[in-house]
């Protein structure tokens, strides 16, 4: 099994976020870049498969601090030498999705082919509604809504010209949100000579972006954090792998069944469990009493941050090596996944049980599962 880190990167522990606009102190952000560096670095040298973040705007609370997360990809990948780096994910219907296929692009050939690419479509409202709102387009949390679909569909579409900028040298587009190329005299003797994608009327026809990914076709696609049909369903067909923050494992064996039916219809034949991967939060201690007080600050941040957003309580991994390795066999038995996602709990808690954290998972658990 590959064990991958995530981190929702934050500013400070609760005493600092309850003192108020931590998002904006920065000798919190020095810190938090300090403790972030402290963090890849050692999943670099203890095995880890890859390190990802999330996207975020506006977090003046503090929480969450991850505005851009290629810009955290670049930041670990500049300090290390075998992890992959990835985002959980980049909200594509807030993005303009030339600009992140160019981007992902350059991490890929600037990592030397450790990139991933996360994608989702965007749940919290402040930030989506601000930055979607020149082709009108809001949050959605997956209530059948009619934004819900409007988000969906700029959600697709943004990924397939994503996927044709990664996989052709120049294409056009004509969708709903975007008109790719735009229309533009474009009349250039070198794009003639040395280039491609003008017509015979010096009209532009079609654009290549520079550079593609060193990985070929392009960088794995993951899903985080799925939590409906649809969204597993398009994962299967497109080649996207879903990542699910459930410990329900008759939900998870639901989902994994309609993933494995819709790649079959789509030319794609997996095992059960193959392409569909598992997160959680995680506490690892020596004694499994110290494994629950450094739970604490967790479960006090996704009181007073995520349950409000209507996030479930979700997947947690709490105890000593034996406790959380017996958690993962019953549910690598049931539902034979092949990549489990770590909520590491940076900033909350203190920077050495987080460092604990890693190591000791790293040296006890991992090699169980190998």
């Amino acid at each position: 099994m590959k064990f991958h880190v995530f981190m929702l990167p934050t500013i400070g522990e609760p005493q600092d976020l309850r003192r108020g606009m931590a998002g904006q102190n920065p000798e919190h952000y020095q810190r938090m870049l300090r403790q972030v560096s402290d963090i890849v670095r050692l999943a670099d040298e203890m095995g880890y498969e890859g390190i990802g973040f999330t996207e975020h705007h506006f977090h003046i609370e503090g929480f969450e601090c991850s505005t851009n997360p290629v810009l955290w990809n670049l930041f670990t990948a500049m300090q290390t030498k075998r992890v992959r780096v990835g985002q959980l994910g980049i909200v594509l219907p807030a993005s303009n999705p030339i600009r992140v296929a160019e981007d992902l692009a350059m991490l890929d050939q600037m990592s030397g082919g450790r990139a991933y690419a996360g994608f989702a479509r965007g749940y919290q409202a402040r930030a989506v509604n601000t930055l979607a709102q020149h082709i009108h387009v809001g949050a959605t949390r997956s209530d059948k809504s009619q934004m819900d679909a409007i988000n969906r569909e700029a959600f697709e579409e943004a990924l397939d010209i994503i996927k044709l900028a990664w996989t052709r040298e120049t294409f056009s587009y004509d969708g709903k949100f975007w008109k790719i190329p735009a229309e533009t005299p474009w009349d250039f003797p070198a794009t003639r000579k040395w280039g491609r994608g003008l017509g015979p009327d010096g009209t532009l026809t079609e654009i290549g972006i520079v550079p593609r990914p060193l990985q070929k076709p392009h960088p794995p696609i993951y899903f985080p954090f799925a939590f409906s049909m649809t969204t597993v369903r398009h994962g299967a067909r497109v080649g996207g792998i879903p990542v699910l923050l459930s410990g329900d494992i008759d939900f998870c064996k639901d989902l994994f069944t309609v993933y494995q039916e819709e790649a079959a219809t789509a030319g794609r034949s997996l095992k059960w469990g193959e392409s569909v991967a598992l997160g959680g939060f995680l506490s690892v201690a020596h004694d499994a009493g110290k494994a629950e007080a450094f739970a604490q600050p967790y479960r006090w941040a996704h009181e007073e941050w995520f349950t409000p957003f209507g996030f479930p309580k979700g997947l947690e991994l709490i105890g000593d090596p034996d406790i959380i390795s017996r958690q993962l066999e019953t549910l690598q038995m049931a539902l034979r996944f092949e990549e489990f996602f770590i909520w590491l709990n940076q900033g909350l808690s203190p920077h050495a049980q987080v460092l604990e954290n890693l190591e000791l998972f790293a040296a006890k658990v991992m090699p169980r599962f190998r």
